[in-house]
C-alpha cells in the first residue's frame, strides 16, 4: 500500500474511532493528475446522500496537458464505493451518536485509488492542546535521549 496524500490535519481536528477503506470513483484525468501529486486532501469530508457516500473538498488539480475535450472540475465531488452493509452501519453510527467521516489518506492498492476514511469525532480546543502538549513533550524526551547517549562521556 503506497500513500499519495494523507490528511495530517485529520488527526488533529478529530478523535478517531474506526478506519475504513474505500473506492473512489475517478475520471481519467484526475487518475493522470494524482499520479502527478496534484491532490489536497485538507479540507475533505464525506457526505452521506440517498443511502452513499460522497467526497467533498478533496481537490485534484488538472494537469496542464489534460485533454482539450474535457473540462477537468478540481473540487468535483467524488463518490465513494463501499458494501451497502458497512454503508448502512455508518449511517446508524455518524446519525445517532454524532460522528463525522473524514478521509484520512489516499493511497494504491493493487494499481487502484482508494480512499481510507476515518469514523470520528471532533477534538474541544483543551484536547488539541493536550495532544500538542504530548507530542511537544515526546520531541524533546527524544532529542534529551539522543543528547545522553552520543553526548560528552565522562571519563574515570
Amino acid at each position: 500500500m503506497a500513500n499519495i496524500v494523507e490528511n495530517r490535519r485529520a488527526r488533529h481536528e478529530y478523535h478517531i474511532e474506526e478506519t475504513f477503506e474505500a473506492g473512489i470513483v475517478l475520471a481519467g484525468w484526475e487518475i493522470k493528475a494524482i499520479r502527478a501529486g496534484q491532490v489536497q486532501l485538507t479540507d475533505g469530508y464525506v457526505h452521506i446522500r440517498d443511502g452513499e457516500l460522497y467526497m467533498i473538498g478533496c481537490r485534484i488539480n488538472p494537469l496542464r496537458s489534460a485533454s482539450t475535450h474535457v473540462v477537468p472540475e478540481p473540487d468535483r465531488t467524488k463518490k465513494l464505493l463501499m458494501h451497502k452493509d458497512e454503508i448502512r452501519r455508518l449511517v446508524g453510527k455518524v446519525e445517532q451518536k454524532g460522528f463525522t467521516l473524514v478521509p484520512l489518506n489516499l493511497h494504491y492498492k493493487g494499481g487502484r485509488v482508494k480512499v481510507e476514511v476515518a469514523l470520528a469525532k471532533g477534538k474541544a480546543m483543551h484536547d488539541k492542546r493536550e495532544s500538542q502538549k504530548k507530542k511537544d513533550w515526546e520531541r524533546e524526551r527524544g532529542r534529551l535521549m539522543r543528547h545522553k547517549i552520543s553526548g560528552p562521556k565522562a571519563t574515570g
